[in-house]
């Protein structure tokens, strides 16, 4: 049971106003707000012990390193990993996506195929595109239907002894669409395929189990988990990590170094070159923390509350249509009004205090499918209520008034 005005004041952004108006945050699944307990895990670290890690025999050194470490365990326990060196810290999905894409480089041959889903965010698209120029692989791409659903028939034609790996995001990030990564994994693994998962729009909603799931590589982000931006992290199997090169050399991931030849540090720090993002590590663990508090079974039942409130609200409204209708999808509503390009609309709502995203997303291959420029795109999360659903609503028909 989630307890709304608790939750809130949790938030301090949420206080503020934007132009005059109390703030109506509905652009989460871009970046999700920070609670308190976060905000007040960053300033500890830089007040007290702010240190390079691993390398120092001094107390501050020693404090950052445990501090750290212990949020890579967080992460393990908060996603059912098997190993805590299995957990890779990145600077967010985009990055561990263009990781495993690099180690790719040198195991594909000319003629092998990558499948993608035409779900996909650009940052899912462009490293395979890229992979593909390198090698010589094929890029096969999972079609959509109307409902933005993926057709999972042609999936399973689309298999073969030629696939060598399968990427597809765990939930859309313009549609909210959930899809059946369970399956995706499963078949593929029959062709012995390699997938992985950009669970970047899943993780604020759905607490994966990778074990569970079987998935050979997974990737998040912590801003998307309440957590700081430009930190996250990738998840790979033991025998994958072990099989990859390196994507970057440096410092830390050297086992030994001379002029003649270097060789490799073990996991996890073979993939972990050079400074990392000490404090973003620690509150990420923070962030875990308190949304596990919060509880994920409560959130998902709250934000699907808040999903069925707004649809009901918005196609209330005459001329509005809202893209990516499956059943199965997260708390986010992308939608344009007839004769209305959707920044126009943004733009009033902006005025209102109420922020929302417009345009394609970084999706712009489901634009294109629906032929439309791009949405509004409005995206729920558990500290969101009914209240700033209907000023939302009103700001709306405000601006189909004011635009039409």
């Amino acid at each position: 049971m989630i307890d709304i005005d608790k939750i809130r004041k949790d938030f301090p952004i949420l206080k503020r106003e934007v132009h005059g108006k109390p703030l109506v945050y509905f652009d989460n699944a871009a970046t999700s707000q920070t609670p308190q307990i976060v905000i007040d895990t960053i300033v500890d670290y830089y007040q007290n012990y702010n240190a390079n890690i691993h390398r120092g025999v001094h107390t501050l050194s020693q404090e950052a390193t445990d501090k750290y470490e212990e949020a890579r365990i967080k992460i393990q326990k908060h996603f059912n990993v098997k190993e805590a060196y299995e957990i890779i810290f990145t600077s967010g999905t985009t990055h561990g996506i263009n990781m495993i894409a690099s180690g790719f480089a040198s195991i594909l041959n000319e003629g092998d195929e990558i499948i993608v889903s035409a779900l996909e965010h650009h940052s899912n698209i462009v490293p395979w595109q890229m992979l593909c120029e390198k090698t010589g692989a094929i890029l096969r791409v999972i079609p959509m239907n109307l409902e933005g659903t993926l057709e999972m028939d042609f999936y399973h034609n689309m298999l073969s002894k030629k696939t060598k790996l399968v990427f597809c995001n765990h939930v859309s990030n313009a549609l909210g669409t959930i899809n059946p990564i369970k399956e995706i994994i499963t078949t593929a693994h029959k062709v012995g395929a390699a997938v992985l998962v950009d669970g970047a729009q899943a993780t604020p909603h759905i607490k994966p189990d990778v074990q569970d799931l079987d998935v050979d590589f997974y990737v998040a982000s912590a801003h998307k988990l309440c957590g700081p931006t430009g930190v996250g992290m990738l998840y790979g199997k033991q025998e994958w990590l072990e099989k990859l090169p390196p994507y970057q050399g440096g410092g830390e991931m050297i086992a030994s170094v001379t002029f003649e030849k270097t060789t490799y540090a073990g996991l996890p720090h073979k993939f972990e070159a050079g400074t990392p993002n000490i404090c973003g590590g620690i509150a990420f663990g923070a962030a875990l923390d308190y949304m596990n508090t919060v509880g994920f079974k409560n959130i998902a039942s709250y934000e699907d509350e808040l999903l069925q409130y707004a649809t009901e609200k918005l196609l209330a409204i005459e001329g509005l249509k809202i893209y990516g209708t499956s059943k199965d999808k997260t708390a986010v509503i992308s939608f344009n009004i007839e004769g209305i390009h959707p920044y126009d609309i943004g733009a009033i709502l902006d005025k209102l205090g109420i922020a929302v995203r417009t345009g394609h997303h970084c999706a712009q291959p489901i634009m294109d499918y629906y032929k439309i420029p791009g949405t509004v795109r409005a995206s729920f999360s558990f500290y969101n209520t009914k209240e700033e659903i209907n000023a939302f609503v009103e700001g709306v028909e405000k601006a189909k008034l004011m635009l039409s």
